[in-house]
């Protein structure tokens, strides 16, 4: 297998994460999206949306969108689950790192891409290829939902050791990226959000923080 990646990206790290909780060695092909090599036709042969990250397999079948690559990680590689182990774990791991990535990933995206000092996404304020221009009031819109998400992942803290629950999953994957990636419009966790410091620091120690 091959893993199409971008070491600075928010979603490839996400993959590497799964990847590397999972013990997996898998072949990296580094795609500089910054330099618009995602753009280029020799990329868009691969993924003609232009997005990473996409795992292509031994006999050429390509996966892109990182939950459809962990999927079918997670069942060909079932050992140390990341989804969840019983139909109510699964349902939870789902239903927070859908929480995570709306709430986290998403709107630090909105905020990053339409803000216009970053002037090499002033006309890819979307992922990929379609020339959209930035919007102004996206960028508000979306540091109000990442203050949301701050609340939020706090209170779930509070309530479980990690967010869906007491082990590992998904959804520390994906929250805790998105906490990195908030660095990027200069927002961090708020220091009363002592539960999510804690946990932070936590997954910092793990070998998959550093993928």
């Amino acid at each position: 297998m091959i893993l199409y990646d971008c070491d600075i990206a928010p979603n490839p790290r996400r993959a590497r994460m799964f990847i590397a909780e999972k013990g997996l060695n898998i072949e990296k092909i580094e795609v500089d999206i910054i330099g618009g090599e995602n753009l280029t036709e020799s990329f868009l042969s691969i993924n003609p949306r232009g997005l990473l990250p996409v795992l292509e397999l031994d006999d050429g079948t390509k996966i892109d969108e990182v939950m459809a690559i962990c999927r079918y990680l997670e069942e060909i590689y079932p050992e140390n689950p990341l989804l969840g182990s019983t139909p109510l774990e699964k349902a939870r791991v789902e239903g927070y790192q859908r929480k995570m990535e709306f709430d986290g990933m998403i709107a630090v995206s909105e905020a990053f891409r339409n803000n216009a000092e970053n002037e090499r996404f002033s006309y890819r304020s979307l992922p990929g290829r379609d020339g959209t221009s930035a919007i102004e009031g996206l960028v508000e819109r979306g540091l109000n939902t990442l203050d949301n998400f701050y609340i939020w992942l706090e209170r779930y803290l509070t309530e479980n050791e990690f967010v869906a629950g007491n082990n590992f999953t998904m959804a520390d994957i994906t929250a805790f990226v998105a906490v990195d990636f908030s660095k990027w419009v200069k927002r961090k966790i708020p220091k009363e959000n002592t539960k999510t410091l804690e946990w932070y620091n936590k997954v910092s120690l793990r070998g998959s923080a550093k993928a």
